[in-house]
């Protein structure tokens, strides 16, 4: 059979691996910071109906520019924000290849501080653009020296501020968004995929669009929405930025499914969102705890925990596992990440970990 290396692969793909995280089927999944809530059944029903009301009209093509969904993006998102600023795809992910289609490319570059989303780099190395990773505090947080240092010297087409951070948890200072758009000559992306988790009155980049006409706040539904198979991303900005995007999407991108199924979740985002105080409460209590055994767990506004002082990541990955709770192995060492689940599925990492510190005893952290 045909290998990898004997097809023409673009020079720049050639030893890359795709994104993706280990697929098991367990007890209690941990591992890919989903909202492991169940959507409400008055919820799911809506959709539903909307779902069938979609396939009925499935032999024509869905409304190309999603009207009625950026609209009632934007009135969830408020701070003024109208249609013509949004912009929406399958998953975040798919918003941000749009913006380094129309905004990076060969001879351009991206920036941002590592680590962080996995996803950045091979966004870039799909589109050609030249990646650039600049390294993190110890405690994983930018400040506005660090990041205002990085630009002067490597003078990037594009920004990627993620805040809260992926894998780790930390915040970002609106003064550094603020700083970062005012000195950057590019595009500047915050990625607050996360940001619902934040302690209540955290301010969002969302504040800065009318300051910032290069400024870009991407979103998802898939993480407070415990939307993340439907796959809807979407982003806000100036509407000229919109136009641009609208030069690289493919033709009707998202569904008439996707835009139906979406628009039910969002009717109901009061409801939806019920669920982020709980998750929040769920990881305040895994920080306490895993402190308590004697883990470093960094600082989180996440749906997760990153934590420190694992001698061997794979082997306590492993154990876990053989008790039925999957947890990420994100590659930083002597760390590893677990999800905020269920009240019930937290108590059983939590009683798996603490297994786990007793029997290995000194071995288990360091």
């Amino acid at each position: 059979m045909t290998s990898l290396d004997d097809l023409p692969l673009r020079d720049n793909l050639r030893g890359k691996t795709p994104y993706g995280a280990p697929q098991k089927t367990v007890p209690v999944a941990l591992n890919v910071n989903e909202n492991t809530h169940p959507i409400p059944e008055a919820v799911a029903h809506d959709v539903l109906g909307r779902l069938a009301a979609a396939i009925l009209t499935l032999n024509r093509y869905p409304d190309r520019e999603f009207t009625e969904l950026r609209e009632q993006l934007a009135a969830y998102l408020g701070h003024g924000l109208v249609a013509d600023q949004i912009w929406a795809a399958n998953g975040s992910n798919e918003v941000l290849q749009h913006i380094f289609q129309a905004f990076g490319g060969p001879g351009r570059s991206v920036l941002s501080f590592t680590p962080t989303y996995s996803m950045y780099p091979l966004l870039a190395g799909g589109t050609d653009t030249r990646w650039i990773g600049v390294p993190r505090a110890d405690d994983y947080s930018i400040s506005i020296a660090s990041a205002v240092a990085a630009l002067d010297e490597h003078d990037p087409d594009i920004v990627i501020l993620c805040g809260p951070n992926n894998p780790t948890g930390t915040p970002l200072s609106l003064d550094v968004i603020d700083a970062v758009a005012s000195h950057a000559r590019g595009m500047v992306v915050v990625d607050e995929a996360y940001i619902e988790f934040a302690p209540e009155g955290t301010p969002s980049a969302l504040s800065l669009l009318s300051k910032h006409p290069r400024l870009l706040v991407s979103r998802t539904m898939s993480k407070a929405f415990a939307f993340a198979g439907a796959r809807v991303g979407y982003l806000a900005a100036d509407p000229a930025v919109t136009d641009a995007l609208r030069l690289v999407r493919l033709p009707y991108h998202l569904s008439a499914l996707t835009q139906a199924a979406a628009l039910g979740a969002l009717a109901h985002s009061d409801e939806m969102l019920a669920m982020v105080g709980e998750i929040r409460e769920q990881r305040d209590r895994i920080v306490v705890r895993l402190r308590e055994l004697g883990f470093t767990p960094h600082e989180s506004a996440s749906n997760f925990v990153l934590f420190g002082g694992v001698d061997d990541p794979h082997a306590v990955f492993e154990a876990l596992l053989d008790r039925g709770v999957l947890v990420r192995d994100v590659g930083i060492p002597g760390h590893l990440r677990v999800t905020a689940g269920t009240e019930a599925e937290t108590r059983t990492f939590l009683t798996a970990i603490a297994e786990l510190a007793a029997e290995r005893g000194n071995r288990m952290t360091s």
